[in-house]
């Protein structure tokens, strides 16, 4: 019998039942997993990027599977600092067994770290924290957006830069509530609703804080159809939001006329690249891949097979080990505490002061301009592309059946994108 009760105790140890049952946090984890699958599968928010994110978090949090990312710190060991130490799960530093010294993991090779802590984590250093898979995946974007709304109504493109102001705001806020200069512009770039570029930045400023950042930024993300009504109703009155952007063109109608819209569409990102490349150049990695995707989109058969690439194939795994990775950096230890919450909440106020930073701009616009802007377009200067053109047009549809304003909504849309990239190389430039 004794034989019995040791081989079902070892069957038990075997489980990951006894940790759980050690540390309940799991279950919240497991909750969590649930909910962001919930939303991705039932609801359809994002699911591209949030069932990846939530099976990450789901199989990160079993004990024993050896599939949560271990996040660099630094470590007073005995007086000595030592740079970019791993805690593993059972609370000891990863040394060196012949100096005794904990492994610096930046200095330790690939084959290594996929042998000793695992897939995920192997994944996560060359394709994460390398910083390969943000550009990557801005490429495929590039080759997934026309320009042409934006070029056909280029002056409301300014609506997009002013909606970056949620940024700088919660950047602010954010140090003044102790937030160290890194940790606070990694969590103000969630205002510019674009997921590769707050992994981007929080990779280059604070990569401890990427698993509740990407999370938060891709959270709010596919949550655009509740925040921004949520704030147009706050700040705009019915009036405005009936402003018919086709009839304010036919009483002021554009002065410039675009001859040849395909030639433009060509010219367009190689000028974009070179100033952006000249002004802000830690911007190149996301502008130039975005703008270079866009590129052989634009210039047609000669390109399609570049552009196939970048627009399925590539696109697609980079998304699925992004958001994989991403979620496998939410375990217990990082994710539940304090400052994830603060994070949380403050990726919350960044997205919802950038929407309405961009809605001041337009109603400050429209004091002096004869020619009246809906504020609905300012609302749209977040990267959240169409989802947050799409949302707009249904508000003001709603209004007016036949006011449509989605073209108009894309024009800022698409120039958020680019100034949600230079907005990150600005804060990397000052911070990193």
């Amino acid at each position: 019998m004794e034989m019995v009760y040791e081989i079902l105790d070892k069957l038990y140890q075997m489980t990951a039942f006894s940790a759980i049952g050690a540390n309940p946090s799991f279950i919240v984890m497991y909750l969590l997993a649930f909910l962001l699958l919930y939303l991705g599968i039932v609801k359809k928010y994002e699911p591209l990027l949030l069932v990846p994110i939530a099976f990450g978090v789901l199989i990160a949090n079993f004990p024993g599977g050896d599939m949560g990312v271990y996040g660099a710190t630094t470590e007073v060991i005995n007086g000595v600092t030592y740079q970019n130490v791993i805690t593993l799960s059972d609370g000891s530093i990863w040394t060196n067994p012949e100096t005794g010294l904990p492994y610096n993991i930046y200095e330790v090779g690939l084959p290594q770290i996929a042998h000793e802590l695992g897939l995920m984590n192997y994944l996560y250093y060359a394709l994460i924290k390398s910083g390969l898979l943000p550009p990557v995946i801005f490429m495929g974007v590039g080759a997934l957006t026309d320009f042409g709304p934006m070029l056909r109504n280029l002056k409301l493109a300014i609506f997009g830069a002013a909606a970056q102001m949620g940024i700088f705001a919660v950047l602010l806020g954010s140090l003044l509530m102790g937030f160290t200069p890194q940790e606070a512009g990694s969590l103000g770039i969630i205002g510019g609703a674009d997921g590769p570029t707050a992994i981007f930045t929080t990779i280059k400023l604070a990569p401890h804080l990427l698993g509740p950042i990407a999370i938060a930024a891709y959270s709010y993300m596919a949550l655009v159809p509740v925040i921004i009504p949520l704030v147009v109703k706050l700040l705009c009155s019915k009036k405005e939001l009936m402003i018919n952007m086709k009839e304010q063109d036919k009483l002021y109608p554009n002065k410039v006329e675009i001859k040849n819209m395909r030639v433009l569409k060509i010219i367009f990102p190689i000028a974009v690249t070179t100033i952006v490349a000249i002004f802000v150049p830690t911007a190149v990695s996301l502008v130039g891949m975005l703008m270079f995707g866009n590129l052989i989109k634009e210039i047609g058969n000669d390109t399609f097979r570049l552009f196939d690439a970048a627009s399925n194939g590539i696109m697609n795994a980079a998304t699925i080990f992004l958001g994989l990775c991403v979620g496998a950096t939410m375990t217990v230890d990082a994710f539940l505490n304090v400052q994830t919450l603060g994070i949380v909440a403050g990726g919350f106020l960044a997205f919802a002061l950038s929407i309405a930073s961009g809605i001041c701009m337009v109603k400050v616009w429209n004091l002096f301009a004869k020619k009246k802007i809906n504020p609905l377009i300012g609302a749209t200067g977040l990267s959240a592309v169409p989802m947050a053109s799409r949302v707009c047009n249904g508000i003001s549809t709603k209004y007016d059946p036949k006011n449509h304003v989605l073209n108009y909504c894309m024009s800022s849309n698409i120039s958020g994108v680019i100034g949600s990239a230079v907005a990150a190389g600005v804060l990397i430039s000052f911070l990193g």
